[in-house]
């Protein structure tokens, strides 16, 4: 499937499963991401830095707005900052609304203590979607225990979390939650910052180690992912992972045990995991 319902544009469409993201030091041009959005990329992930992304949105027209999915990510922790920091949001992307806004890498209780207090942004941030102007608020995190009682208190619609081959703690620790609860998840790092790439030093005789598009499809086989971020350094790694979209599915038992042992072995030889 490689459409989800779980989150939507505001037209009602489903979003493409396979999202879109930019980080600060990737080298996508707005036609690049325009080439994107024409082979069926609905959901882009802007990483707040002028770049090709920002300027593909600011010239979507307004029929186009309506079919895309806006996600930014969200540093703000006090009402202040926070009303500042959503008016240059919506200000640089030239647009009236942000359809996901998620808190950027929150690591600790105390963190969302903070956010979620009475100074905290997440007031701003809740009468914003009370406003129309924004649509999910969520929460990115690498600490799943926190990520799931957000979710079980419903403090937030949405989770963006780490998944990939090597990094699978999310099948036993979040998706047993979020998937009762109908709480869309985003998972990043895909490619586990390309060393799910790389052979290792553990690989068996003539072990070749996975595709970029190997790695987006484990992440997509599993139906509790919403979207999977791709986040590509430039047009040929762009277009390697849209090829994807032509030949959709989800990996046989074979391919998941190859990758899983692949991504077993990146665990144990690429040192610290958060």
């Amino acid at each position: 499937m490689i459409f989800s319902s779980d989150i939507t544009t505001r037209s009602g469409a489903p979003v493409c499963r396979l999202g879109l993201a930019t980080r600060g030091d990737t080298h996508l041009t707005s036609q690049d991401v325009d080439h994107a959005i024409d082979r069926g990329i609905n959901y882009l992930n802007w990483c707040g830095h002028p770049d090709g992304m920002s300027q593909a949105i600011r010239q979507l027209s307004n029929y186009q707005r309506d079919q895309i999915v806006i996600a930014t990510q969200f540093f703000a922790r006090c009402q202040d900052r926070a009303r500042r920091e959503l008016d240059q949001l919506l200000k640089n992307l030239d647009t009236s609304w942000i359809d996901v806004l998620t808190f950027y890498y929150v690591e600790t209780e105390d963190e969302w203590e903070i956010i979620s207090g009475k100074e905290g942004a997440l007031g701003v941030v809740l009468q914003a979607m009370d406003e129309g102007v924004i649509r999910f608020v969520g929460l990115t995190t690498h600490q799943r225990k926190l990520a799931t009682r957000r979710a079980e208190r419903k403090d937030v619609s949405l989770l963006m979390i780490r998944y990939n081959a090597a990094h699978r703690g999310a099948e036993r620790e979040v998706f047993p939650v979020t998937v009762p609860l109908s709480i869309p998840v985003v998972a990043f790092t895909g490619l586990r910052w390309g060393a799910l790439l790389k052979s290792t030093a553990e690989d068996p005789p003539n072990t070749v180690p996975p595709t970029a598009q190997d790695c987006y499809r484990f992440v997509l086989s599993n139906n509790a992912v919403s979207v999977g971020l791709t986040s590509p350094n430039d047009r040929v790694e762009l277009d390697e992972n849209l090829n994807l979209l032509n030949d959709y599915r989800s990996l046989t038992s074979q391919e998941m045990k190859r990758i899983c042992d692949h991504g077993d072995r990146v665990h144990k030889t690429s040192g610290q995991f958060l």
